[in-house]
């Protein structure tokens, strides 16, 4: 039987985790699903919340008023979705929008800030894990810049 528990330990994200941490864990999650075009969350709103993406495809989109929607980052099946819940002011800095029909595992930030911070240690791991995201996503980022850049002399 899959159970909450058993798909976050297979996650690459959470691969090697204590199991004493991915208990804890299984309380902050639920099942998701978007349809594609559906927004997952809008720039400025409140963010909550960070996604395992089970199944599908999703854009990372920064707006730019004279070239609208660019997208910065495309995250597919075991990569993960949002680290903006992770500091204050909790607001996403970019939309997300599902490409393709997605199937994520959501975890409730308001529960897991609550969780790591009651446990040091499952919050160090917490962002030794998703300080690898943040370098991917600033990567990213930049060659998205230098693409812009080379378009536009």
């Amino acid at each position: 039987m899959e159970t909450l528990e058993r798909i976050l330990a297979e996650h690459p994200f959470f691969k090697g985790m204590d199991q004493r941490y991915l208990e804890l864990l299984t309380g902050c999650a639920s099942n998701v699903r978007f349809e594609a075009g559906e927004y997952i969350f809008r720039a400025e709103e409140e963010a909550n919340q960070f996604y395992l993406i089970r199944q599908g495809k999703v854009a990372l989109e920064a707006f730019a008023p004279e070239r609208g929607p660019i997208v910065i980052l495309t995250l597919d099946q075991g990569e993960v979705l949002g680290w903006s819940w992770l500091f204050p002011p909790h607001r996403w800095r970019f939309d997300a929008q599902a490409v393709e029909f997605t199937r994520a595992i959501a975890l409730d930030g308001a529960c897991l800030r609550k969780k790591t911070e009651d446990n040091h240690d499952m919050g160090y791991e917490f962002m030794k894990r998703f300080s690898q995201l943040m370098a991917r996503a600033l990567l990213a980022t930049r060659l998205q810049l230098l693409n812009v850049y080379e378009l536009n002399p």
